[in-house]
């Protein structure tokens, strides 16, 4: 059966502070990692992963479920430490995720940019070239809905980006979920409605997920839902 280990990463953004949630998946043949953090975060991942009993080196796969910063951020700088690990993403993420396509998150901040309030152009721009510094990295295992990697099924999770998957490790009965769920204060709700890409289709994916067959459902904002 697989050990599901839920990582802390703890971030200062000015007065605020980000917890973020990247999942490990350990079972007798694999080490999968479910997204990995920031841009430079590598050396964050890797005491946390430690303090918990684990190693970056034992890793075999790391899934990415889509393509925004704060989810593949660290990957170029994990997978040039750790070359063996295989990169897993989606078909539709997987050219936003290797850099063939410019992200979509970065083309909706340069639209949005021309429309904010003065005082707040200099955070945007910032936000603009925080997701321009995210390296690409070539995706080695592409997937789709319902296909299972090193023990692992695939759940389309569309909305938030396009191809957004989620996570399921059926011996364990959890859903990994990215940012197709998220929680504040302890209840499950769209993460970011504001940015997503399509609303309907974050509302029927989060919906698909709160009605799906597991036991324990994680959230890369907010932790555990049970």
């Amino acid at each position: 059966m697989e050990k599901i280990i839920i990582l802390d990463l703890k971030f200062k953004f000015g007065e605020a502070e980000d917890v973020i949630h990247p999942v490990v998946v350990k079972s007798d043949d694999s080490m999968i990692l479910v997204d990995c953090g920031y841009t430079g975060s590598l050396q964050k991942l890797e005491v946390e992963m430690h303090q918990k009993g684990l190693d970056c080196e034992a890793l075999t796969h790391v899934f990415i479920t889509h393509q925004d910063h704060d989810h593949m951020g660290a990957l170029a700088e994990l997978k040039g430490k750790y070359p063996h690990i295989l990169v897993v993403a989606s078909e539709q993420e997987a050219p936003y995720i290797s850099g063939e396509l410019k992200s979509l998150r970065l083309a909706q901040a340069e639209q949005m940019q021309a429309y904010l309030p003065e005082e707040q152009k200099a955070f945007g721009k910032a936000f603009c070239d925080i997701i321009r510094a995210v390296k690409p990295v070539p995706v080695d295992i592409k997937v789709k809905d319902a296909d299972v990697v090193a023990g692992c099924t695939i759940v389309e999770s569309t909305g938030h980006t396009p191809g957004h998957i989620s996570v399921y490790v059926k011996s364990a009965r959890t859903l990994i979920t990215g940012d197709a769920v998220a929680l504040e204060n302890g209840k499950p709700v769209i993460a970011n409605p504001q940015f997503t890409l399509d609303l309907k289709g974050a509302e029927a994916s989060l919906n698909k997920i709160l009605n799906y067959d597991a036991d324990q459902v994680i959230c890369y904002h907010g932790g555990v839902l049970t």
